[in-house]
């Protein structure tokens, strides 16, 4: 096994072998990590490749800007890796490698079936694509020390992103904190806000449309927040074009109330924060419309077509999607199983403090509230569009660049664009 962090190049493979390695096939693997994600993998990978003498797996350890910015445009040009781990799960789909034709189809679709389509973009069909490592679902994280320290109880399981926004300020307000609220710069993390305000993100034709009367509402309540102090404004002000940005730092230092982000920050909250304040999960709040959504979503392990040794890449996705590999990587890296098996059989999440253990079966209970819009958008090839142009018109309207009825026009023009350019 060798392994790239940040594309750099590793040591030469140990001289005693230079004959056999030179025979190997070499597998690149371009790998980001929530956690430690590409660690685990590195370390499975290596009884792979001891079980597979043929075949030699580089793991190139990259940020997570580098999937959603330098992968695409490495691929047009035909020169990406063999193997990723993306979040562009249909988008990205004219690159990817049929496993099907590598694989028991029968296993797959047993244990990956409710997943495998949403690697199969506007092509749909039947190919199997890629393995969902990672199943993820937003939500929020809370201080839970800076309630109390504020004598003030939490909403009710079932309270409205008004009340929680009324509770975020008068816990800020009663302790200092730095910021009542903050959702991550991303198209994707403001999805399930927008579809519980109403946002139906389809047509009725089932193209994807983002500006309708539930997502107005959205918009505006959010711009509103960013306006009177309600959530952390760099976060999203702070940046150009459709940059992510976390806050996942700020709610580390304690300087945050409520974060909404997703579960694949469970095991960085559970490391950083330790024993410095009490925190806990609580889902997503309830909209006017009636839903409670987040949205699904996460990681997959995809080989592309380009490769020149398919069957290799088909075997090492293979070997992680084995019921005790795909256990084994859940439980070191704490994510929620998208394999149905391993699902079903239960995880010990490995190391896993009583926060975090209690996080990670909060978001669990949370998938059953989760719009069918919502898992339709995950699947929808079009989606990374929306995102960004999401992410873009809401920062111009949360700046003053532009009102929020500006914002909405622009947005749709921009997607009716993309749609036309995309066929």
């Amino acid at each position: 096994m060798k392994k790239n962090v940040l594309m750099t190049t590793a040591m030469a493979a140990v001289l005693g072998v230079a004959a056999g390695a030179a025979a190997a096939q070499e597998v690149r693997f371009m790998c980001y990590s929530d956690g430690n994600e590409c660690e685990v993998y590195e370390d499975v990978l290596s009884r792979f490749e001891a079980a597979n003498p043929g075949i030699d797996v580089v793991v190139d350890v990259v940020p997570y800007q580098a999937i959603l910015e330098n992968l695409p445009v490495q691929l047009a040009a035909g020169t990406g890796p063999d193997i990723a781990k993306v979040t562009d799960l249909g988008g990205l789909n004219e690159y990817y490698l049929d496993l099907a034709p590598y694989v028991d189809r029968d296993y797959w679709e047993s244990n990956f079936g409710g997943t495998l389509g949403w690697y199969r973009g506007t092509a749909g069909g039947d190919g199997i694509y890629g393995m969902h490592s990672q199943l993820t679902i937003t939500g929020a994280f809370v201080n839970a020390s800076l309630f109390e320290q504020a004598g003030i109880e939490m909403p009710a399981n079932d309270a409205t992103w008004d009340e929680w926004a009324a509770a975020a300020r008068a816990v800020a307000e009663a302790t200092d904190a730095d910021f009542p609220m903050a959702i991550d710069r991303s198209g994707h993390r403001v999805a399930g806000p927008a579809i519980s305000y109403g946002a139906q993100l389809f047509d009725e034709d089932g193209n994807g449309r983002l500006v309708d009367d539930g997502f107005t509402a959205f918009a505006q309540q959010f711009v509103d927040w960013h306006n009177d102090g309600t959530i952390a404004r760099d976060v999203w002000a702070g940046q150009g074009g459709a940059t992510y940005r976390d806050a996942a730092q700020e709610f580390i230092n304690g300087e945050l109330v409520f974060y909404y982000s997703g579960s694949w920050q469970v095991g960085r909250m559970d490391e950083q924060v330790g024993d410095f304040f009490d925190w806990q999960v609580v889902g997503s709040p309830c909209g006017p419309a009636g839903a409670c959504s987040g949205m699904p979503g996460g990681a997959g392990i995809v080989g592309f077509s380009q490769t020149e040794h398919p069957e290799a890449v088909a075997a090492v996705i293979d070997y992680l999607a084995q019921a005790d590999v795909y256990a084994e990587v859940t439980a070191r890296t704490r994510n929620l199983p998208a394999h149905l098996g391993v699902a079903n059989a239960g995880v010990e999440f490995e190391g896993a403090s009583p926060a975090a253990a209690a996080a990670l079966s909060a978001f669990a209970a949370d998938l059953g509230d989760v719009s069918p819009i919502a898992f339709a958008y995950q699947g929808y090839a079009g989606n990374r569009a929306m995102y960004g142009i999401t992410v873009e018109r809401l920062s111009q309207a949360i700046v003053g660049e532009l009102t929020v009825a500006e914002a909405m026009e622009r947005a749709a023009a921009d997607l009716e664009a993309a749609m036309a350019e995309a066929n």
